[in-house]
């Protein structure tokens, strides 16, 4: 009963970052890979088909199975997420008054992101 409730939580979970992943690719502000990620992980956990439906999606299905299978975060994705992350926060930070404890968290915030984006493989490294 308990492993039943926890697959269904899952399995919500996992539709709720679906569609807040496809609202992502319409609004800039909201990200899309991390919910389909996260989305992945849940269905993994709660219905092998949904998880396979992700997988072999013709889109974004090869980035979720390189990011499964060691983390890979092809060159072009990061050059684009690099260029977004920069281009969302340059305005703002340079032409809006606000806290400056809170352009300093910016900041901090987009170099922690950027040095984990450029850290991952960029390919996926073949076993021997």
């Amino acid at each position: 009963m308990k492993a039943k409730i926890i697959r269904s939580i899952y399995l919500i979970v996992g539709c709720l970052c679906v569609v807040l992943g496809f609202i992502g690719v319409i609004l800039p502000l909201l990200p899309t890979t991390p919910f389909l990620l996260v989305a992945t992980f849940c269905f993994s956990r709660s219905s092998e088909r949904l998880h396979q439906a992700l997988l072999n999606n013709r889109y974004f299905g090869q980035y979720i199975r390189d990011w499964e299978n060691g983390g890979v975060i092809p060159t072009k994705m990061k050059i684009l997420a690099t260029t977004m992350m920069l281009l969302m926060v340059i305005y703002p930070l340079f032409f809006k008054s606000f806290h400056l404890g809170l352009k300093a968290g910016v900041v901090a915030t987009i170099i922690i992101a950027l040095l984990y984006i450029w850290s991952r493989p960029s390919k996926l490294e073949l076993q021997e």
